[in-house]
């Protein structure tokens, strides 16, 4: 097993432990290329992932996951998004969330996200 391959089945634990936590099923599950986002969630329940989060921090990474499945619940990020997010990462969301509105993965792609701090 290839460095990658560990790597992507890391996320894919991570996605599974969280949906689990969250209660929601995302229709599916894809790692891939994405040269402005680290992730999205389409209407029919799709997250991707980019591949570039792989080599994010954890916590990061966890924050983005987070953030997409929520959105199997929530469609925006109103105050009720924000709520939960707060309430899933205590601690962590707003530091976290504004990391996840101002970062694209092509304007940090050789910069690692510090997800302790807020910026």
């Amino acid at each position: 097993m290839t460095a990658s391959d560990k790597s992507r089945d890391e996320l894919r634990r991570l996605v599974d432990k969280w949906a689990e936590e969250m209660g929601v099923r995302p229709a599916r599950v894809q790692i891939q290329r994405m040269s402005r986002k680290w992730a999205s969630c389409s209407t029919s329940g799709r997250i991707c992932f980019s591949v570039e989060l792989l080599g994010q921090p954890t916590a990061f990474r966890e924050a983005v996951v987070v953030h997409e499945l929520l959105h199997l619940r929530v469609r925006n990020h109103g105050r009720l998004f924000r709520a939960l997010m707060n309430a899933y990462l205590p601690g962590r969301a707003a530091a976290l969330g504004a990391a996840l509105g101002s970062c694209t993965a092509s304007q940090d792609r050789h910069q690692k996200v510090d997800a302790g701090s807020p910026r």
